[in-house]
């Protein structure tokens, strides 16, 4: 598997979970939460504004489970999950404040955001092999510092060792109603409630699945976005890590825009 960033940087994953050591990521910042927190919109604000990079593992994901659900392959074979994880080729290409995703040269940013990627994604990210690939090659990207990484279980797995932990969340009924409104703008046609109780097994499945189940870090800044539109997020967030700066001593560089 290989990915490409707005900038290009592109590699093979590493042949064993020894080869990118935690403790080298830094500058990190990690931002988790369930489906319809703002995590997303957040991340790529943050990222911009601090002029990071910007890491959405929830599309690598739904590109394992789009490339997995094409290939007709079962969940339960776990050679040929292995053969499309390692043959995938995964692109992230910046074009202004938008972001399309790509496998091979195909274009996939609206394919894997079909609702049923949404379970599909969840399904895939449960397998031992794939989350092992994933979090190798994400440790990887990482490593070449200034990432904003967003995701279910970056501060807890993935980035322990991050200076900067978030955890977003809002009220289901919140959250279902951005994701109605998300899947409006897109032309679908779409029932609440059928958004409703897609969210709420997508939690379940999240939430209780064996391997990095969905769940703040210890030392995560739980911020409830029920009330806040994405830039005042931002703003919380910009404050606490300014804040922690000041604690600690370590921390004003990696909250600095890049050169």
């Amino acid at each position: 598997m290989t990915f490409d960033t707005i900038k290009h940087l592109r590699g093979r994953l590493p042949a064993d979970d020894n080869c990118v050591k935690c403790q080298d990521l830094t500058p990190i910042i990690t931002i988790d939460g369930p489906t319809g927190s703002g995590k997303s919109t957040v991340s790529r604000l943050l990222a911009k504004r601090l002029r990071y990079h910007y890491l959405d593992t929830g599309a690598m994901y739904r590109a394992v489970g789009l490339a997995i659900w094409r290939a007709g392959a079962e969940l339960q074979n776990k050679e040929e999950v292995a053969r499309i994880c390692n043959s995938l080729d995964i692109k992230f290409i910046q074009r202004g404040d938008s972001t399309k995703i790509c496998i091979g040269d195909e274009d996939v940013t609206r394919a894997i955001r079909e609702p049923l990627m949404d379970l599909m994604a969840s399904n895939v990210s449960a397998l031992d092999i794939v989350r092992k690939a994933m979090i190798r090659l994400q440790r990887k990207i990482g490593s070449q510092g200034s990432l904003v990484a967003e995701g279910r279980d970056m501060g807890t797995v993935v980035f322990p060792e991050a200076n900067h932990k978030f955890y977003l969340d809002a009220s289901l009924e919140v959250r279902v109603d951005r994701r109605v409104q998300e899947r409006q703008e897109k032309g679908e046609s779409i029932s609440r409630e059928k958004v409703r109780e897609d969210l709420i097994k997508r939690d379940y499945q999240d939430m209780n699945r064996r391997l990095s189940p969905l769940k703040p870090a210890k030392d995560a800044v739980i911020i409830d976005t029920t009330e806040l539109n994405p830039h005042q997020v931002v703003e919380r967030i910009m404050k606490k890590m300014n804040q922690r700066g000041r604690r600690t001593g370590i921390s004003k560089r990696s909250i600095s825009p890049t050169k």
